[in-house]
């Protein structure tokens, strides 16, 4: 089984103390988002074949891949690096500092455990196509040699997305807009070109649509082979995606939506920032569950 920590929200950045605590105990319990059944996961070696951690901000974790790295678990980082303006990243990390933090990943475990994403491209009237461009081209030089593929995506405007951008662009005074199939695939053939250039595998998460556009290939965010190449060992997995065109290899996650503080107001894992406060101040580091449901009120 490979284990997801997590695309729901950023366990490196925040929860890292729980996880340990979890990998110590050798299970978690997780609750079911959609239909609320609770199942206990077990992460003993024997269950685990490695994990694959998501991130904006792997500073505060760096000392836990150590302790991973001991119990003998392979790892991979998938950690988004976009450059945005903090009226769309409201508490993200700059991005000198996650590209020194990627560096430390691939100079202590190897070239082949970190994964630059780009994603979601968001196309704003403070980030419009041309300014994607210019930072995308800073970035893929910036890792050059540090990683060896950068995951797209173009914002998906799910209901909850939609109303935090509106939100934020009515206080933040910008506009948001959703490009055309045509200048979606102009700009991912400029992206694949940069990246190219940067010995970089521009690769597209799950956007059937886009496929086969200048040549990208699909990407596979949860990646048994690479996570084969990293635990030098063959690591089996059913390809079993979260929706349709997602490529990924079969996965447990663990975490959980609405309890990630970043902040970043195109964030598909959360629903309002009132949601994630009052998540969040549920979390216990040394509790089973990444954060308790809330106390349901018995009438007396």
């Amino acid at each position: 089984m490979i284990v997801s920590a997590s695309y729901k929200t950023d366990i490196p950045a925040f929860f890292g103390d729980w996880f340990l605590n979890r990998l110590s105990a050798g299970w978690c319990r997780m609750v079911n988002p959609y239909g609320g059944q609770v199942h206990d996961i077990d992460l003993s070696p024997a269950a685990v074949d490695g994990f694959v951690f998501w991130t904006r901000n792997l500073g505060p974790f760096l000392p836990a891949l150590d302790q991973v790295a001991r119990y003998g678990f392979p790892f991979i980082v998938q950690m988004t690096v976009t450059g945005y303006p903090r009226v769309l990243e409201r508490s993200v990390i700059d991005e000198s500092r996650a590209v020194g933090q990627l560096r430390a990943v691939r100079n202590r475990y190897g070239p082949r455990v970190a994964v630059w994403r780009y994603d979601p491209i968001v196309l704003t009237s403070v980030t419009p196509s041309a300014w994607h461009i210019r930072s995308f081209a800073r970035l893929a030089a910036a890792l050059r040699g540090v990683v060896d593929e950068v995951v797209v995506s173009f914002l998906e405007p799910y209901r909850k997305t939609a109303r935090n951008l509106d939100l934020a662009a009515g206080a933040g005074d910008f506009t948001w807009s959703l490009p055309d199939q045509a200048e979606r695939q102009a700009m991912l053939a400029r992206l694949a070109a940069i990246a190219g250039d940067h010995d970089l595998a521009l690769t597209l998460c799950t956007q059937p649509a886009l496929a086969g556009t200048a040549g990208i290939r699909p990407a596979r965010c949860i990646d048994a082979l690479r996570l084969s190449d990293v635990a030098g060992r063959p690591i089996d997995a059913p390809i079993k995606g979260n929706r349709p065109g997602c490529a990924c290899h079969q996965s447990r996650d663990l975490g959980g939506y609405d309890s990630c503080p970043h902040g970043c107001v195109y964030c598909y894992a959360v629903s309002s920032r009132s949601a994630v406060r009052s998540r969040f101040e549920r979390h216990d580091p040394n509790g089973p569950m990444l954060v308790p449901p809330r106390p349901v009120k018995v009438s007396p």
